[in-house]
Parts: C-alpha cells; structure tokens; sequence
C-alpha cells in the first residue's frame, strides 16, 4: 500500500449547522498563505495526499470534505445546492484565514466552485488554481420545465431507495473500482485511496463516504452569463491546468467541448494555462509530481 510522505491530521470545525472535516498538513506560520484545496464530486479530501507529498516546499495545506463527503456530516435535506458550497468555503475561510487572503487550489466540481468564489470574493483568494473545473453545458430557457420535473422525479428515486451508492465486499474491492474508473492510478494508490473513500458498515459491507443526493440533478439550470460576470470579477493571478485526455468529449459528446471551455475562461482577466500530459480527469492522482510542479511554480 502507498505510504504517505507527509502525515495529515484531522480537525473538526462547526459551521453551517455541520461539523466539517478539515484533512491538514504542516503548520501555520509567518509568512506562510494558507494553501487550500478542495475536491471534487464524489471524491475526498484525502484525494490530495499524492500533491501534497510532491509539493517541494513546506507548506500550510488545508483539504475539507464537502459537506455529505468523506467525514464531513450531511445535512438535513435530501439535495444538495451549488451556492451552499461557497457559502461553506466563505466561513471555513472565516475559520482559518479570516484576515488574510489564502491560495487556493480546487479539482472539478472543486474547481467550478473555486472560480465562482474568486468572483464572489475575489479580496479572499491571492492565487487561484483550477484542475479541469470545466462547469456545464449551456443551458436554454425551455429545458426548466423539464429540469424542475427530473429533480422532483430523482428525489422521489431517493426516497424509494432506488439511488444508494454501490457496496462492496472488501477494500479491495473499492480499489477494484477506482483502478477500473482510473486506469492510470497504481494499485498502491488505488489501496491507500480506498481506506479513505470508503469505510465498512456494521454488515461488514465497504461503502462510498458520499451522500446518495448527490446523484441527484440540480434544479436550476447553468447560466453562462451568470458564470462569465463571476469570471469577470476574479482579481488573483488564475492557473487552469487540464489533462492530456479530452474529458469533455468523453462527456458531452458535443454538447460541450474544450474550445468553448477555452472561450469561456478568456473572460478571467490574469489567466494563465497548462496541460498535463499522460493524464485523464484524475490528474492529480494521474501525475502528481508534474500537477505539484505546476502549482509552485505558480504561486512562487
């Protein structure tokens, strides 16, 4: 099994009404901005550990569990809205670095919701990296109706028990399934990774560390316009780095492509790009080394 080369530790910070789990490494001190990183859908904070022990530099690094993620607690509801996760950040930030700005550095839905903060408090962030946090195909009027009926139809699945995240008999068997999503991640990753995507329930069976709301859609639809005035309004030099595997059209199949991510991003008004080469969606666990590098010399 992979053997971190730096240890985390683990802080419970009360906010929103939850009790957050923060995965920290390093300690604060004069001089140093905090480092944060968020992950993305269905991951963990742990998901950082291969960055974090390819950063050459002694850092301040702080990596929450989205709430209904990993050990941080679900709310009393049954879906999950974008605003709540800048809302989160905005008071975890008021929790650790309420005077000073903080880099921060997020991956995929981590990292749509990095942007939109940098635009909403663009005096908090002094570095921004984003990891393939492409955001959404464009959305027209005409889909709400139907949007509104497939949510309230999902939660209704929910409630049925008709979406529950797959169990699996073994940690092996986790791990089975991150090397068969990722066939880039080494299995010593794959082992380590799944101790902490995963934990085992009274029946012995081993469960995602993900709220089943997740899987459900959101009500209200992608506004571009809306996404580009945030951009806009982002302030701190901005990093995206994307993978040498197109994703989006993996995805999408058209319905969105890297071009019109490309396009979008010109709005950002200190932007800066990279690619990470030999690399799917999961290129932080892909090339940690190259994605590491990228982010110190950025912030350097």
């Amino acid at each position: 099994m992979y053997q971190p080369r730096q240890a985390s530790r683990s802080e419970f910070v009360p906010l929103r009404n939850l009790t957050y789990h923060v995965r920290v490494w390093g300690e604060p001190g004069p001089g140093k901005v905090p480092l944060v990183m968020v992950h993305g859908w269905m991951d963990v904070s742990a998901s950082w550990q291969f960055v974090v022990d390819a950063l050459r530099h002694d850092h301040y690094v702080l990596a929450p569990d989205w709430r209904g993620y990993g050990l941080t607690e679900s709310p009393q509801a049954d879906s999950y809205w974008f605003p709540d996760y800048l809302a989160d950040l905005d008071f975890l930030l008021d929790h650790y670095s309420p005077d000073a700005p903080v880099h921060l550095v997020g991956h995929s839905m981590g990292g749509n919701v990095a942007m939109l903060y940098a635009g909403v408090r663009p005096a908090r962030i002094r570095r921004l990296v984003n990891l393939e946090g492409f955001g959404m195909p464009a959305s027209r009027p005409q889909q709400a109706p139907r949007r509104y009926a497939q949510w309230m139809d999902e939660l209704k699945a929910l409630h049925r028990g008709e979406l529950e995240l797959k169990p699996y008999p073994s940690a092996d068997g986790v791990a089975q399934r991150l090397t068969k999503t990722n066939r880039r991640l080494a299995p010593d990753k794959a082992q380590w990774l799944a101790t902490h995507w995963a934990r085992p329930g009274a029946d012995g069976q081993w469960r995602i560390l993900g709220d089943a709301a997740h899987k459900i859609v959101n009500a209200q639809l992608y506004r571009v316009d809306e996404v580009l005035e945030l951009y806009r309004c982002i302030t701190a030099p901005t990093l995206c780095l994307e993978a040498g595997d197109d994703s989006l059209s993996l995805w999408w199949k058209g319905r969105y492509t890297l071009a019109q991510y490309h396009e979008r991003i010109r709005a950002v008004p200190q932007l800066r790009q990279g690619r990470i080469e030999d690399a799917g969606h999961m290129l932080h666990h892909d090339q940690p080394a190259a994605v590491a590098q990228h982010i110190e010399n950025f912030l350097a």
